[in-house]
Formats: structure tokens, C-alpha cells, sequence
């Protein structure tokens, strides 16, 4: 990580919601889903604030390194319908070794729809992918058993 990375940095990301990212979209398998109105959904709310993130981070990223989502505390309190823009605004609050605390906000044309907290953690992405593999040979060989 570069030591261009400091508390205070922030930026924003604008979207504009299409139907596919509605509540009845999140578990197509799932009817108690389907079943609900197509409003933008928390789950893609939630992704939508790890993306400003890593946009903001990446910049400030070396070769090879990635972030990871650990810890999210977000509400989210108006609903967004279809073609209605999302804007999410998050501020690095803290830096501490790998692991990044962001401030963030989100609000779409007519309301503030969602705030809190998002944390990651910077990783190196083969060590992270190699360990990855071990586990699901360990998973796959328990089974085995």
C-alpha cells in the first residue's frame, strides 16, 4: 500500500438504478424475494458502497494488492425506485497498518437513503488466492472422509 493512502481522503460514485438491482432480483430462487417491491435493494446498496471504496483505494494500491469488505454497518432508511441515481460519498476515517475505516453516505435524487460505517482490509491477492484454494481442499477432503 502506498503511503499516499491518509485519513481525510474521499470521493464519491453515482449510479443509476436499473431494474436488476432490486429487491426481487437479490435470490431469484427465493419467492419471498421475487415477492417483494422493486425497490433498490439493501444487499446491492451494500455492494454499491464497496465499490466507492475500492475506486477510492485503488489509486493508492501496489501491484498485486487488493481490498477486501470486513466489516459493514450501514441503514438503510428511503427506498429508490428504477432510474432514480444513487450517489454514494465515502471519507477514509482511518488507516491502521492494512485495514481502512470508511465514513460513508448515500442518497439518491430526492432523499438520503443509507449511512455508516465500511472497513477493508488490504490484501496480497496470490497469498490470499493460494490460501483460498488450501481451504477448499481441506473442505473437499473432509467430505471425503
Amino acid at each position: 500500500m502506498k503511503s499516499t493512502l491518509v485519513a481525510g481522503l474521499g470521493q464519491s460514485l453515482t449510479y443509476t438504478i436499473p431494474v436488476e438491482k432490486t429487491v426481487p432480483h437479490v435470490y431469484r430462487e427465493s419467492e419471498l424475494f421475487r415477492a417483494m417491491p422493486p425497490v433498490f435493494a439493501t444487499a446491492y446498496l451494500v455492494g454499491l458502497i464497496e465499490w466507492a471504496c475500492m475506486e477510492l483505494l485503488q489509486p493508492h494500491l501496489e501491484p498485486g494488492e487488493q481490498s477486501l469488505g470486513t466489516a459493514i454497518a450501514v441503514t438503510h432508511t428511503a427506498a429508490t425506485p428504477v432510474n432514480l441515481s444513487v450517489n454514494v460519498e465515502v471519507l477514509v476515517e482511518r488507516v491502521d497498518a492494512r485495514r481502512i475505516a470508511f465514513r460513508v453516505k448515500a442518497h439518491d435524487d430526492l432523499d438520503v437513503i443509507g449511512e455508516g460505517t465500511h472497513e477493508r482490509f488490504v490484501i496480497d491477492r496470490e497469498r490470499f488466492l493460494k490460501r483460498v484454494a488450501e481451504k477448499a481442499q481441506k473442505a473437499q477432503q473432509a467430505v471425503k472422509r
